[in-house]
């Protein structure tokens, strides 16, 4: 016969081994089932820490598993938590609540409760616990629904009690490991983010790699924070690194950083056969330039600013690495590369075209560029062949 003690020996143990909250909650679930106790439902919910979502929920039901809700920031996010249970007990200063169900005249007016009766859910428990530190990740909420015509036993209220603090330690666990991979992979990318995690944290560390380069600029940036509040130079910023930065990503790009109005981003190329990176860089820039474009048409039809932009591919050496301060560092790409796309893209307004390529890169990737000349660049020894994308 099972005991409750198993079940919490095997949230801790599973807690340390595990990351996801689905594989504890049903474990949690269908344990408790095990152990004679009428679920119906279980549910664990906590907050995000994403620029997507404001938080999640996962439950389970005995009839037909699991079903996942998340919370995002916009106002349809916002109403779905205040018709929530968690809402009601924050706004109400409490850790806990319990409902009979179908719920009484008493019963505060919330959504859930009415579609557990209907599912014939009897008696319904929901429990915040709060984590430590003065972070977004709060907490963590966990209800259970029985079916029981009597509801919940003495019994269960009491072993609920006890498993709960081992319970919310997994789910603290699972959450922080979670939320640093995310943060990080949202501010540096995933590969980055994955190297960072891996250890690769010491001033210095890195690599030298062979990549194709993308390097993207904005134009007219400065003079419209001369003429338009900051909130809305930010807006459309976001607009256009969005539409800039998509295409590269799907193409396996790996924008490294946004510096003001820049984007920068390689493809890790075979230094034998950078040519499938080349075409990917291709590929991803004139799909960026197509979706500025698009960008740029919507805000016309508004009588708003347009922002063109100039991109300029080419392939090289970089390292990829840590550079930066002994407590302040920024995993980035440097080297004679990346300095020489970046100097390339101040020709693309004397060149008359946007979209600018090295002769390294053409000769891997040749497309429809035709070459523009021989240009100087600053702080290179060498002129550099710079060829041009017909507009």
């Amino acid at each position: 016969m099972p005991r409750l003690q198993d079940l919490i020996d095997w949230i801790i143990a599973e807690g340390l081994s595990t990351d996801t909250i689905e594989t504890i909650l049903q474990g949690v679930a269908e344990r408790l089932t095990d152990l004679g106790y009428p679920i119906l439902r279980a549910s664990i919910a906590m907050p995000s820490i994403d620029p997507l979502q404001r938080g999640f929920s996962v439950a389970w039901y005995r009839s037909s598993g699991f079903s996942t809700e998340v919370q995002g920031h916009d106002e349809a996010g916002q109403e779905l938590f205040r018709r929530s249970p968690i809402s009601y007990l924050l706004a109400n200063n409490q850790q806990y609540a319990r409902w009979r169900l179908p719920p009484g005249p008493d019963a505060p007016p919330l959504p859930l409760l009415t579609e557990l009766a209907e599912l014939g859910a009897t008696d319904y428990l929901v429990k915040l616990v709060s984590f430590p530190g003065d972070t977004a990740l709060a907490g963590v909420s966990f209800s259970i629904a029985v079916d029981d015509p009597d509801g919940f036993s003495d019994r269960l209220i009491a072993d609920l009690e006890k498993l709960v603090p081992a319970l919310s330690l997994a789910c603290c666990r699972i959450a922080t490991t979670r939320v640093a991979a995310d943060v990080l992979a949202v501010y540096t990318g995933t590969r980055t983010s994955n190297r960072i995690l891996s250890g690769h944290i010491r001033r210095g560390d890195g690599t030298a790699v062979y990549a194709a380069i993308l390097f993207a600029d904005l134009k007219s940036f400065t003079s419209l924070n001369e003429k338009h509040a900051p909130e809305r130079i930010v807006a459309w910023l976001n607009e256009h690194f969005e539409a800039i930065g998509a295409p590269v990503e799907q193409a396996g790009g790996e924008i490294l950083k946004f510096m003001g109005d820049s984007l920068l981003a390689i493809f890790s190329a075979d230094i034998n056969n950078p040519a499938e990176a080349c075409d990917r860089a291709l590929s991803a820039a004139r799909a960026a330039m197509n979706a500025n474009a698009d960008v740029n048409r919507r805000r016309a039809e508004a009588g708003e600013p347009e922002l063109l932009v100039d991109i300029v591919l080419h392939v090289g050496e970089v390292f990829y690495g840590n550079v930066g301060a002994a407590r302040r560092l920024d995993f980035t790409a440097i080297g004679r590369a990346v300095n020489e796309a970046a100097r390339m893209e101040k020709l693309a307004d004397e060149i008359g075209h946007s979209l600018l390529a090295s002769a390294d890169f053409v000769l891997q990737a040749p497309g429809r560029f035709e070459k523009a000349g021989i240009f100087p660049l600053k702080g290179v020894a060498r002129p550099a062949v710079i060829y041009a994308w017909p507009d």
